[in-house]
């Protein structure tokens, strides 16, 4: 049985919110086990445990949040020689416009190396019905794709 992981960093409780979701989307694929896990708690066993990842992070002050840089930080030489190439998302909870901390989120991915197998989600202010919903879809369409056999 593949397995998920989502990461995620919050304080507002915005991201939160969008990480649940994911959660809820992507235990919605039987085939797929699936794992969140507060960004100050995920360590390298957990990333090399998981066949692919939802990363949640808010933007913060244009940038990702300190959380997920620990996240990173504590992960990326622990793991840089297996050269991990797993399946990730991207969810970002945006206040400014979010074009920061993705361009930074992926710059980071590329050294692992992870790629990317689903449009990534920046979206603004608090989650409505329809972020939450695009969050539970990444969610789902990742589990989804672990299950297949297609990531």
């Amino acid at each position: 049985m593949k397995e998920l992981l989502i990461v995620y960093h919050t304080q507002s409780g915005a991201t939160l919110q969008l990480a649940h979701a994911a959660l809820d989307g992507a235990r919605s694929e039987a085939d797929c086990r699936s794992l969140m896990l507060p960004a100050f708690e995920a360590g390298a066993d957990d990333l090399r445990a998981a066949d692919g990842l939802v990363l949640c992070t808010p933007e913060n002050f244009g940038y990702i949040s300190g959380g997920m840089k620990d996240f990173f930080d504590r992960t990326f030489y622990a793991v840089q020689a297996e050269q991990l190439n797993r399946a990730c998302a991207l969810i970002i909870s945006a206040g400014n416009d979010g074009s920061g901390a993705l361009r930074q989120m992926q710059r980071i991915l590329r050294g692992y190396p992870m790629r990317e197998v689903v449009e990534p989600l920046v979206l603004h202010g608090p989650p409505d019905p329809a972020a939450l919903l695009k969050a539970y879809e990444t969610g789902a369409a990742l589990a989804a794709g672990l299950a297949l056999g297609i990531f």
